[in-house]
């Protein structure tokens, strides 16, 4: 079991949730709620499945948390676009939300193949 708190992918993605959550407040009328809602829920569900997957009983559970996390991240992503498209952000919030997205989504998959690796050498331990 770790503490979620000190893992950097999990600071990051926190982060971003709170600042998507701060840009979509202006997702108001024109029956955007449905987008900001489905927008706000992906960012949550990053930094939300790698604090869920700290208390998994494996290592390999707990990639599989991490795996979510990437998915949700691209889910995210392609929310943003959308709002984009639908001229609820500007290109340049569009751009900047999406590289931090990008970013975090690097972070889990390097972190997940770290907890893979090590979940495969428990697994297998080295024989004489």
């Amino acid at each position: 079991m770790q503490d979620f708190k000190h893992i950097k992918a999990w600071q990051r993605a926190h982060a971003l949730a709170i600042a998507i959550h701060k840009l979509s407040r202006r997702f108001t009328g024109g029956g955007y709620g449905r987008l900001r809602a489905q927008l706000t829920g992906a960012a949550d569900s990053i930094g939300d499945n790698i604090l869920e997957g700290c208390g998994a009983s494996t290592k390999k559970d707990f990639a599989r948390f991490l795996d979510n996390s990437i998915k949700s991240a691209n889910e995210t992503e392609g929310h943003l676009l959308k709002a984009r498209d639908v001229e609820l952000i500007s290109l340049h919030e569009w751009q900047m939300y999406s590289a931090e997205t990008i970013e975090v989504r690097k972070m889990i998959y390097v972190y997940c193949a770290k907890v893979r690796s090590s979940a495969e050498e428990s697994d297998n331990p080295a024989r004489d």
